[in-house]
C-alpha cells in the first residue's frame, strides 16, 4: 500500500470513529427482547467503495452501539459475509477482483491493519453480492459479458472455500444483469438490475460446470423501479428488497417487505408480479432512503439494515409496522456504503 493510500484510509477510519450513531428507542415490546432470550452478539458487517475497509457494527444494544474498523488492501469492495464458525469476515474486492477472507476478525482493535488469510483468484470484472451456501461462495458480476451494451446478461461465480483458499468451481452466464443474490436452501434469488424483476434458480449449484442458465422462474415487484438489494428470512418466511428508484436523484429510494413470501412465490406463473397491496413498503423524504443498494434483517427484533450508496449511510428501521414515511432508528454515515450482513452468535 502506498504512503498516500495508507493516509487516506487512515484520515478515513478517523473520520468513521469519530461519527457516533444517532439512535431512537423504540417503545414497543414486541420488537425487543422481553428478557428471557439467550444473550447473544449481533453484528451488522459492511463494505463500502470509498476505502475498502471493512466496519462492523455491534448492534447488540440499539441503544449502544459500537463501531471497529478494519484497514484492507482494497480500495473499492462490495458483497460481505460473516463465518462465525471460524470468526472470518469475506468481501469481494472490486479493486482486487477477487474474495478475501480475514481472520479472527472480532479480536482485532479497530484500525487494524489485516491482510487476507483465505485468497481468491482475479476472475471476476464487476463483483457485487455475495450468497453463500456451505462452502460455495457465489459472486454476482454485472459486468457486460458479450461487449454489447444493447444485450443483458451478467455473471455469477462459484467459489469453493478450502484450505484458505476460494477456488473459482466454474461461471454461469444470465441473460439479464445482475446485482442482489440471496439463498433460500439450495434455491437462489437473484435481482434482474434496471428493472423490478426477480428470477428463481432452482437447486442453483447443481449447475457445476460454465453455462449460460435461464431462470427457473421471474417474476416482477409491483411498485419497484429498479431492484438492487435483498435478503430472505427462512424463519419468518419473510423477502425485503430496496428500489434505489432513479439512481441520479437519491432521494426516492424504498423498501419492500414480503410476508408469506415462498407461499406467493410458489402460487406465481413465470411473469407475474406480486402488487403492492401485497407488501409494506417504506419510503419517503423521511426514510433518508436513496440509493439502498443493500439490506439485511433481524427477524428476532424486527429491524431492517439498509446500505445507501448515494447518500453514504448506513440506516436502521425498526418501527416497521405498516411503513410508510418512517424515520430510521439509526442513522451513521458510511460514505458509499455497498453491502451489509448481519451476524447473531
Amino acid at each position: 500500500m502506498t504512503t498516500l493510500k495508507k493516509s487516506i484510509k487512515l484520515f478515513s477510519l478517523f473520520a468513521l470513529t469519530s461519527i457516533a450513531f444517532t439512535s431512537c428507542s423504540d417503545d414497543d415490546d414486541n420488537n425487543g427482547n422481553t428478557g428471557n432470550e439467550a444473550t447473544v452478539s449481533t453484528r451488522l458487517y459492511t463494505s463500502n467503495n470509498a476505502d475498502g475497509n471493512i466496519t462492523y457494527y455491534d448492534v447488540t444494544d440499539m441503544s449502544n452501539i459500537t463501531a471497529t474498523s478494519l484497514i484492507t488492501a482494497s480500495v473499492a469492495a462490495d458483497g460481505v459475509y460473516y463465518d462465525g464458525s471460524s470468526d472470518t469476515v469475506i468481501q469481494a474486492s472490486r479493486s482486487g477482483l477477487a474474495l478475501e477472507g480475514f481472520a479472527n476478525a472480532t479480536t482485532q482493535a479497530s484500525g487494524t491493519t489485516v491482510t487476507a488469510a483465505i485468497a481468491g483468484t482475479t476472475d471476476m470484472v464487476s463483483p457485487r453480492e455475495v450468497a453463500v451456501n456451505g462452502n460455495f461462495y457465489v459472486v454476482a458480476d454485472n459486468s457486460d459479458v458479450d461487449g454489447d451494451a444493447t444485450t443483458a446478461d451478467g455473471r455469477l461465480f462459484i467459489y469453493e472455500k478450502s484450505a484458505g483458499l476460494f477456488t473459482l468451481r466454474n461461471t454461469i452466464t444470465t441473460d439479464f444483469k445482475l446485482w442482489g443474490i440471496v439463498f433460500n436452501g439450495s434455491n437462489l434469488y437473484a435481482v434482474v438490475d434496471t428493472t423490478n424483476g426477480l428470477a428463481i434458480f432452482n437447486d442453483f449449484l447443481s449447475n457445476s460446470i460454465d453455462a449460460t442458465l435461464s431462470a427457473s422462474k421471474r417474476i416482477e415487484i409491483g411498485n419497484i423501479v429498479r431492484t438492487h438489494g435483498i435478503t430472505y428470512d427462512a424463519n419468518t418466511d419473510t423477502a425485503i428488497l430496496t428500489d434505489i428508484g432513479d439512481a441520479t436523484i437519491g432521494t426516492d429510494g424504498g423498501i419492500h417487505i414480503i410476508n408469506d413470501f415462498t407461499t406467493k412465490l410458489d402460487a406465481m406463473a413465470d411473469g407475474e408480479s406480486i402488487p403492492f397491496t401485497d407488501q409494506t413498503i417504506i419510503k419517503g423524504a423521511d426514510t433518508l432512503l436513496g440509493n439502498p443498494v443493500d439490506v439485511a434483517y433481524d427477524s428476532e427484533t424486527e429491524t431492517i439494515f439498509v446500505a445507501d450508496a448515494k447518500n453514504g449511510k448506513i440506516l436502521a428501521f425498526n418501527n416497521i409496522g405498516t411503513g410508510g414515511n418512517i424515520a430510521p432508528v439509526v442513522n451513521n454515515d458510511l460514505v458509499f456504503a455497498s453491502a451489509v450482513y448481519l451476524s447473531k452468535d
